[in-house]
């Protein structure tokens, strides 16, 4: 699969099961339909944060297309606390999300939800390489 970002292949990497799309040369890091669900794991402040997705019709940001099925994607503001909001791509059909350098890593840490650092660890290690 190419990255969304930079057009470079990515590299798929395992955490509990879940694959992880990332491309080494832009950061990037693609999550298929539920895999953003399951790295949250089962709290409520996982359904507070997927409730807080919306579309940002207003994004001056270059549209990109998702890696599976090659439609534009959308811009979507994640709302994960009053002051915070982080723009990711959503595919239109759900087929997954696009998340930039650190995007993930900052909605991870912002809300808190991995309590055993497993992803945040996992993230560290990638980013240090790429």
């Amino acid at each position: 699969m190419n990255c969304p970002a930079c057009r470079q292949p990515m590299v798929v990497l395992e955490l509990d099961e879940i694959e992880i799309d990332h491309c080494i040369s832009c950061g990037g890091i693609w999550l298929d339909a539920g895999e953003l669900e399951l790295l949250l794991e089962d709290s409520a402040e996982k359904d507070k944060l997927l409730s807080s997705f919306k579309v940002d019709k207003n994004t001056k940001r270059k549209s990109r297309r998702c890696p599976l099925c090659l439609k534009k994607m959308q811009e979507v503001l994640c709302g994960v606390d009053n002051e915070k909001k982080i723009i990711i791509n959503e595919c239109p059909q759900k087929d997954g999300f696009w998340f930039d350098r650190g995007e993930l890593e900052e909605i991870i840490r912002i809300g808190s939800f991995d309590k055993s650092n497993k992803v945040l660890e996992l993230l560290k290690d990638m980013f240090k390489k790429s």
